[in-house]
């Protein structure tokens, strides 16, 4: 059965790898993108978000069967949280109505294991509580003491996504609605915008510290688009808010054997 996909990110990275993947497989991709895609569009904006569905949604004919949200950036900038967080969330809520009218609807987003690393409390609240303007005033302060500071919009952009995932799975919207919403958490994928810190023996060994992969190390692109491939199936029917870390180890690494006594009785 073919499947009519939104895949945003589609010109590279991950999103290219999975719209490809799909494409080979005889689904139909509608890729979303700054350029070189199905519908251009600047996902950093409300206008642009709004735009970017709508032609979506005609190019497919009113009905989509999954969406899976690959576009991101992680540099030490502001538009990073647009992008990130509000990029994916209110696209895929304009996408909804889309969604509802298949037989088997999907979504999955990409987080990254960078959602554990230290981030700005105040930037996810914001993002969590809708307000833009509020996000964005707090990255630009980050941003304006330097890279090394600024960088904490990115893990700040992915803890909230992950969270938002969390939350919204089980709402009326989309648990009630019978859509799967799930997230992918890599850990560091070789793609265009992580060659050139992986390409020195002082980025790696940074990288690396930060991100430890006991498992085969940095990945390919393919091994996060099958999961997301998967997760959008018909065959996924129960996984629902999951922040799947598909990252070498690196959260097990991190986050220790025990990630469910904080519950328990003391």
């Amino acid at each position: 059965m073919t499947r009519t996909y939104v895949v945003t990110g589609s010109a590279s990275g991950i999103g290219a790898t999975t719209a490809q993947l799909l494409r080979d497989r005889g689904d139909r991709v509608i890729g979303i993108d700054l350029k070189g895609a199905d519908v251009e569009a600047d996902l950093s904006t409300p206008q642009g978000r709004a735009d970017a569905a709508a032609a979506a949604i005609e190019i497919a004919g009113g009905t989509v069967d999954a969406v899976i949200a690959c576009a991101g950036i992680s540099a030490p900038i502001a538009k990073t949280i647009s992008v990130n967080y509000f990029g994916v969330t209110e696209l895929l809520e304009a996408l909804l109505p889309a969604l509802a009218k298949s037989d088997a609807p999907r979504a999955a987003v990409v987080s990254s294991m960078a959602s554990l690393q230290p981030n700005s409390p105040e930037m996810v609240e914001a993002a969590l509580a809708g307000d833009e303007a509020k996000a964005v005033e707090i990255a630009e302060g980050l941003a304006a003491q330097g890279p090394e500071i600024g960088y904490a919009v990115y893990p700040s952009s992915k803890r909230a996504l992950a969270r938002w995932v969390r939350r919204e799975s089980i709402t009326p919207a989309w648990a009630g609605a019978h859509i799967p919403l799930n997230a992918v958490a890599p850990g560091t994928v070789v793609t265009p915008m992580t060659a050139p810190l992986l390409a020195t023996e002082e980025g790696r060994a940074m990288v690396d510290a930060a991100v430890p992969m006991p498992l085969n190390s940095h990945q390919p692109p393919e091994s996060i688009a099958n999961l997301l491939i998967w997760l959008t199936s018909v065959e996924n029917t129960h996984m629902a808010g999951q922040v799947i870390y598909d990252d070498g180890g690196a959260d097990a690494t991190l986050r220790g054997d025990d990630i469910w006594s904080w519950n328990d009785p003391s």
